[in-house]
C-alpha cells in the first residue's frame, strides 16, 4: 500500500488500498461471517482479503461499486461483483455482514475534481453524504443477527455519525482504531438494537 496523497495526481479511476483499507480488512477478517457484501469495493482488495483469509471458507463475498473501472478490477481479482449505488439492487435480508469504507473526506463542491477518484473520496461538505443514506438502508439487507462494519473518520464528525447510527436503530462498538497526525480512523461494528 502506498500513501493516497502521493497517488492522487496519478490515480484517477480506481481507489487502491490505503491505510483505511488495511484497517477495514483486519476488522472484516476477524468479524465477518456468512454472506458478506463489501459496498464501494474499489479495487476489490478488501473483499479479496475477506474471501481468501485462512478461515474464509465460512464466508461468501460479494463486492459492489458504482464505478465501472472498479468493478472490472475487482472482477480481475476473481470476485463476484455488482455495479451498484450503495445498496439499491440488493434484496432484503440477504447479507450476514456488510462492510463499507465510504467516501468520507469533507469536500468543498467548488474544489472537487471531476473524476472517479473524487467519487471514491468525497463525502460532500460534511463527509457524510453517503454514510447517511447507507445507514438509513443497510438494515434492510441484513439478515436477523447480521452486522455492519463501517469505517468512520474523525474528519466526518464522529459524534454526528454515531447519532445517525443510533437513529437508524443500531448499537455500536469500536472493533479497530488507528490514529494518524491528521485523523483517527475507527471501524464500528453495528448490530440492530
Amino acid at each position: 500500500m502506498t500513501d493516497l496523497a502521493e497517488r492522487r495526481g496519478a490515480e484517477t479511476t480506481v481507489y487502491q488500498p490505503a491505510e483505511d483499507s488495511g484497517l477495514l480488512a483486519e476488522a472484516a477478517i476477524a468479524e465477518a461471517t456468512g454472506r458478506v457484501l463489501e459496498v464501494g469495493t474499489g479495487s476489490g482488495w478488501v473483499a479479496e482479503r475477506i474471501a481468501t483469509a485462512d478461515d474464509g471458507a465460512d464466508v461468501e463475498v460479494v463486492a459492489s461499486d458504482v464505478n465501472p473501472h472498479a468493478c472490472r478490477q475487482a472482477r480481475e481479482r476473481g470476485l463476484d461483483v455488482v455495479r451498484a449505488s450503495l445498496l439499491d439492487p440488493f434484496r432484503d435480508g440477504v447479507f450476514d455482514t456488510v462492510a463499507f469504507n465510504p467516501p468520507y473526506l469533507p469536500t468543498d463542491p467548488d474544489n472537487e475534481w471531476d473524476d472517479w477518484m473524487e467519487t471514491a473520496l468525497s463525502g460532500g461538505r460534511t463527509g457524510r453524504e453517503l454514510i447517511e443514506p447507507f445507514l438509513d438502508d443497510v438494515g434492510r439487507v441484513l439478515t436477523p443477527g447480521g452486522c455492519v462494519l463501517l469505517l468512520v473518520s474523525s474528519l466526518t464528525g464522529y459524534e454526528a455519525v454515531i447519532d445517525r447510527v443510533e437513529a437508524a436503530g443500531f448499537s455500536h462498538e469500536v472493533v479497530r482504531e488507528e490514529s494518524y497526525p491528521f485523523e483517527t480512523l475507527s471501524i464500528l461494528r453495528l448490530t440492530r438494537q
